[in-house]
């Protein structure tokens, strides 16, 4: 993205070492459960995951995030296993930390926000999302360009310092804010027309699909409305929102709209550069928590979609939970899982398990609101 980040070629066979740092205060399983996450991050990049480290800090080194010492392993693990790519699960990191990495070690740095970037830019189809992950990625770049300027300017200023160097940054800072508002200003039109859009929506029933990414939101709706969105089992197969008709009975129908998979650890920047789509759920008469049964920490998983529902205070609305994929599973963990959310349907949008009773709650919704 800038200077620090690409000034060492990528590969097409791009073998992965993951860096999870630990501090003290942070609690181990949630740790190992994030670089886990990370690698299916990474391999949806189109990386490939080679191997993975935890170091434990009391605090991050300010200049190579971690200690000398560790740097060393990495370094053996680099020549080892031929490594091309480094991956910190971390969301900011410095430039100047960056840099001072990439030119220790050899290899290219990121850390998981760039990741996140990387596989957005590659998801996007639509007019609408192609400018909400420009403007994402442009908003990383410029506290970055600001960064990369104040480290020309910590080189003592005068000869060598002054001239085109300095220029040059504030003239990409200027550009990249007046794309930034560029984008700004299209999405809010695109905003406007689904306001114009919702208007005229009034009187039907409108659910939001929401969930963890990868849970099978988009399967889901496939089976429901009989059509044909894509599908992939991929981290944000679909970052698009998408509004297909569910008939419940005759006479009556629910409007379903796809929304972007929340992940944890989503930084506040990417969140916001949905926001015109994610008001789909701010709007909707009723959510469709959509969450995978085969995930190794689903009540985590279930925690973060609360969390950025809590934030758009989009919490209190009518809800269904609908645990996905079961026919993953064995019937024990059907068992436990109907004990810890007895209000759940448990179902398989792949097999069309259980759809008929998740219509029956939908209609529940619509008769109450209606009749």
């Amino acid at each position: 993205m800038d200077a620090s980040v690409n000034r060492i070629a990528s590969s097409k066979d791009e073998r992965a070492l993951l860096i999870g740092v630990r501090i003290k205060t942070e609690d181990k399983k949630e740790v190992e459960y994030s670089i886990k996450e990370l690698k299916l991050l990474v391999e949806t990049a189109g990386a490939v995951f080679v191997d993975e480290r935890i170091v434990n800090r009391e605090k991050l080194d300010a200049s190579y995030i971690v200690g000398k010492g560790f740097l060393d392993t990495i370094q053996e693990i680099i020549e080892e296993q031929d490594i091309k790519l480094i991956v910190f699960d971390l969301n900011n990191i410095r430039p100047a930390q960056i840099r001072n990495l990439e030119e220790r070690l050899k290899c290219r740095v990121l850390g998981r926000t760039e990741i996140i970037l990387d596989i957005f830019a590659m998801r996007a189809r639509s007019a609408e999302s192609k400018l909400q992950v420009e403007m994402a990625q442009l908003k990383y770049i410029l506290p970055r360009l600001k960064g990369l300027g104040g480290v020309l300017s910590r080189l003592g200023g005068g000869i060598g310092t002054r001239g085109p160097g300095e220029k040059m940054l504030e003239t990409d800072r200027r550009h990249i804010q007046r794309r930034i508002n560029v984008c700004a200003t299209k999405l809010k039109k695109v905003h406007c027309h689904r306001a114009r859009t919702r208007t005229g929506r009034s009187r039907e029933l409108t659910g939001a699909v929401v969930g963890y990414t990868n849970a099978g939101k988009s399967t889901l709706i496939n089976r429901l409305a009989k059509d044909d969105l894509f599908v992939e089992n991929r981290l944000f197969a679909t970052l698009d929102s998408y509004t297909r008709k569910v008939f419940l009975e005759y006479g009556k129908i629910s409007l379903l709209t796809d929304t972007v998979g929340f992940i944890r650890n989503l930084p506040a920047n990417l969140v916001e550069s949905f926001r015109s789509t994610l008001d789909e759920i701010e709007y909707a008469d009723f959510l469709l928590h959509v969450v995978d049964i085969t995930a190794t920490d689903i009540e985590t998983n279930i925690a973060t979609v609360n969390k950025e529902l809590f934030s758009l205070e989009t919490l209190e609305k009518p809800s269904i939970l609908y645990l996905n994929k079961c026919d993953e599973v064995d019937q024990s963990l059907i068992n436990l899982m109907s004990i810890k959310f007895p209000d759940a349907i448990i179902g398989s949008a792949f097999k069309n398990i259980n759809l008929d009773l998740l219509k029956e709650k939908i209609l529940d919704i619509y008769n109450e609101k209606y009749l």
